[in-house]
């Protein structure tokens, strides 16, 4: 029970004391009340539906931003496999999409970058740049995991917006 509702049985118990209302209009209202915090935990309840495996939201937002190190395993599955999770989830939890758009925009502009380094390592500085960028991209997806689990939202820095 919160403080608000407390407050609202504590004076509806003077009022009885007080006589202004009657048995039945204090049940009545104390009824309402309750029921409005019922409603309320449900309501928050169904907004917070647990996403994929029954995990918890910041535990699977977290894993969202992890899963791209599966690209290290398997090539390619550092990509499909936070897209995998964002899509499946997208529709019932508004963080998960959030989270995976951000996810994917982060993907495709440091997809962009390492091509650009790629095509400079011609000219010899384009090895510094992908051992940079190979370093970044480690230190900022660990930085979203932490921030996911600890229920915060986190841009990656240098990400262009394609989705909003």
């Amino acid at each position: 029970m919160t403080y608000d509702e407390y407050e609202k049985l504590k004076k509806l118990e003077e009022l009885k004391t007080n006589g202004t209302l009657t048995e039945e209009e204090f049940q009545r209202e104390k009824e309402r009340i309750l029921n409005e915090e019922t409603r309320q935990t449900k309501q928050t309840t169904a907004s917070t539906k647990q996403p994929l495996f029954g995990l918890q939201e910041n535990a699977y937002l977290m894993l969202m931003h992890l899963s791209q190190f599966a690209g290290w395993i398997l090539p390619g599955l550092g990509f499909v496999l936070p897209i995998a999770m964002w899509l499946t989830n997208k529709d019932e939890n508004e963080n998960v999409d959030k989270h995976g758009k951000n996810i994917l925009n982060f993907t495709i502009s440091y997809f962009i970058y390492a091509a650009i380094s790629g095509i400079l390592v011609i000219i010899a500085i384009g090895l510094a740049l992908l051992a940079v960028l190979g370093v970044v991209v480690t230190i900022v997806i660990i930085i979203a995991a932490v921030k996911a689990y600890n229920n915060e939202y986190w841009d990656y820095p240098l990400t262009i917006k394609f989705l909003k």
